[in-house]
């Protein structure tokens, strides 16, 4: 089959053995990879950056989610401009444009252009996530499905693992511009490789216009409210904007023929609860880990790679153990797991509160990190699988999606919110006494919010084994995205 052939996604024939197969997989791991590594190294980076461009703690917080707002917001539009336009041409379109828009990040002279790249470079990580996941599911035959998915999860995660090594070494070694040059040989390889090798596909059932309305109020929605959140007290009125134009789009998806989120989900008490769980755990991650390298660098005194090679227990234990955990959930039901594991992490984060100029990695760091990683390879396993369980199989892919989402929205709100509330603005992060206090405070925060949140799996998820459910592309499938571990 000729990369010019189109492979309908009722029709798969790839085997895990097959050339073409490997090649595939080779591009949709490397989609993956662009993002994982540019995602998980900015963190790492923010110190240089905000030495670089002399600024305060706010622009630093726009560079990280400015990213995250305009890939939670497109995300769910993207994977149905896929399933009906061509996912490997959407694929394609969104590894170029996030390669321009690192370039773009790359030689950005002052904050406000890094921050207007990071918002493009998450309009690119739109466009090729759904993809990746898609692609492998209606380019390869049934029995060769599991192979590349499993493939391409494993692959991606030990990328999410590099992300913050590379980051660190980068910074110390050059610039923390090379973050976003390296994504550039990536990208073109990616590109080739997928021009010659990758079968189109759509899914036929894929009928009507994308809802862009949708996609176009959730975005400026949660632009509104994280810049009013940013600002604070003189950032009120932008949030009413942003509530508006969220309430706006509840009202539109209510009534539009083909939503983007489809609301009748939510009738579901599991999925709804899941979601929250899924929300509250992933808020307290993301705000925690965005102050987490600066506190190590500015308060610890670690060097920028010192700063990632800190976190790689993390990573390390949700590989080692995800499997076995989704695993023990099917067996036994997901409510032990999903109570158990969210306090877990808290316990990890609140241990960051110990960290300071005096202690050493072995007393102060890795226990938390220890904690951390198990209490994530408890929860989030069982957490995808609960989600997916709580709807018809048919809108599994929705699900999954709409459970990605909900992580990213968590995250990119914390990061909003979370320094002002541990008291960390202007230029406290630059003030070692100053930035230790605040964030001891925050890590505080996020512990008590994983509490609730396993408090709330506790009375809400039921102890039945979640069904087996089948992989469903429409809309791009995603699991819930792996912690990023250095921002």
């Amino acid at each position: 089959m000729t990369a010019t052939t189109a492979a309908p996604a009722s029709s798969p024939e790839l085997q895990s053995r097959s050339a073409q197969g490997r090649w595939v997989l080779a591009a949709c791991v490397g989609g993956a990879v662009i993002t994982q590594i540019d995602a998980n190294a900015v963190g790492i980076a923010l110190p240089a950056i905000g030495r670089d461009f002399h600024t305060d703690l706010a622009p630093l917080q726009w560079v990280f989610t400015a990213y995250t707002l305009t890939l939670a917001g497109l995300l769910l539009v993207a994977g149905a401009l896929g399933d009906r336009y061509g996912r490997r041409r959407i694929f394609t379109i969104g590894v170029v444009w996030f390669a321009l828009a690192s370039l773009l990040s790359c030689f950005a002279p002052t904050p406000g252009t890094l921050i207007g790249a990071r918002a493009l470079e998450g309009v690119g990580a739109a466009l090729l996530t759904p993809g990746s996941l898609a692609i492998l599911e209606a380019a390869f035959a049934p029995g060769a499905r599991a192979w590349a998915i499993g493939a391409w999860s494993g692959l991606s995660g030990v990328a999410g693992a590099v992300g913050p090594f590379l980051g660190g070494w980068l910074v110390q070694a050059a610039s923390w511009r090379w973050i976003f040059a390296i994504n550039l040989p990536i990208a073109i390889g990616v590109v080739l490789v997928t021009r010659r090798h990758v079968p189109e596909s759509r899914d036929p059932a894929a009928t009507g216009r994308v809802d862009l309305t949708g996609g176009a109020l959730v975005t400026l929605g949660l632009v509104g409210l994280t810049y009013g959140l940013i600002r604070g007290a003189d950032g009120r009125p932008m949030i009413v904007v942003g509530g508006v134009l969220l309430a706006a789009f509840v009202a539109w998806e209510r009534r539009t023929r083909m939503p983007i989120l489809p609301l009748h989900l939510f009738a579901s008490t599991r999925f709804t609860a899941t979601n929250l769980v899924t929300f509250a755990v992933y808020a307290a991650l993301g705000g925690a880990l965005f102050l987490l390298p600066i506190a190590l660098q500015q308060v610890a005194g670690y060097s920028p790679l010192a700063a990632g090679l800190a976190l790689l227990p993390v990573t390390a234990m949700m590989l080692l153990l995800s499997s076995r955990s989704g695993a023990l959930a099917a067996r036994i039901g997901p409510r032990l797991q999903m109570s158990a594991g969210p306090v877990l992490v808290g316990a990890g984060l609140a241990l960051f509160a110990r960290i300071d100029a005096a202690g050493s990695y072995l007393t102060h760091v890795l226990p938390a990190v220890t904690v951390l990683g198990f209490g994530l390879a408890v929860t989030v396993a069982p957490l995808t699988a609960t989600v997916l369980a709580a709807v018809p199989a048919r809108h599994a892919g929705v699900a999954s999606a709409v459970n990605n989402d909900v992580a990213r929205a968590g995250s990119l709100i914390a990061v909003a919110v979370l320094p002002a509330a541990a008291g960390l603005t202007g230029a406290a992060y630059l003030d070692p006494g100053r930035f230790s206090a605040g964030f001891h405070t925050a890590a505080l925060i996020c512990a008590i919010l994983c509490v609730l949140a396993g408090g709330l799996a506790a009375v809400t998820i039921g102890n039945d084994r979640p069904r087996r459910q089948k992989l469903h592309p429409p809309h791009g499938a995603l699991d819930a995205p792996p912690p990023r571990v250095a921002g």
